[in-house]
């Protein structure tokens, strides 16, 4: 999304249906993602059917064999993504402004090397798992509206009433809207 400030990647550990890969990799392209990641996937992933857009003629895509191996940028942090009770509800969650997110395989969970790798965990506040590709479709979404420019919501059912406000470049603005001198 061209509106939201920093970057994001997203990528699966221990994947091994390439169709829910390439759906992953189709929306993250579509949200805007920087890069896309496997680390130890049960099977080769090339380019899945169900990656119409191509994502990887636009995305850089990288697979790492382990959680050792794998390389993030400079100052990018690692959030997982897995259903556990210690985990940050993602509507609670503050996404920062360099990340990258690492969903767990079908029908399993992030490795307790990958989660010790993780700077943050955080669930969608479900009472089950969802499709590897549906979950990084709501980690996406929530990341892109609440880092986002977007108008403000109505009271009342519907859209918005007002545009968006343009961004005012300036100083920081504290609680109170006062503007440091």
């Amino acid at each position: 999304m061209k509106d939201m400030r920093g970057y994001f990647g997203i990528g699966v550990e221990g994947i091994s249906k390439p169709m829910n890969f390439g759906n992953l990799a189709r929306s993250a392209h579509g949200f805007g993602a920087k890069f896309i990641f496997t680390v130890a996937p049960a099977k080769r992933i090339g380019a899945p059917k169900s990656d119409t857009a191509k994502s990887q003629d636009h995305v850089p895509w990288y697979s790492y064999p382990d959680v050792a191996s794998m390389q993030m940028p400079d100052d990018c942090t690692l959030i997982g993504v897995e259903l556990t009770p210690d985990a940050v509800d993602l509507p609670s969650f503050r996404h920062p402004t360099r990340a990258a997110y690492v969903l767990g395989p079908e029908g399993g969970s992030l490795s307790p090397e990958m989660i010790e790798r993780c700077d943050y965990t955080v669930k969608i506040p479900m009472d089950f798992c969802i499709n590897v590709a549906m979950a990084g479709v709501v980690v996406m979404y929530d990341r892109m509206h609440s880092m986002g420019r977007f108008a403000e919501r109505p009271i009342g059912a519907g859209g918005p009433v007002e545009e968006r406000q343009p961004h005012i470049h300036g100083k920081r603005l504290y609680s109170g809207g006062s503007r440091l001198p």
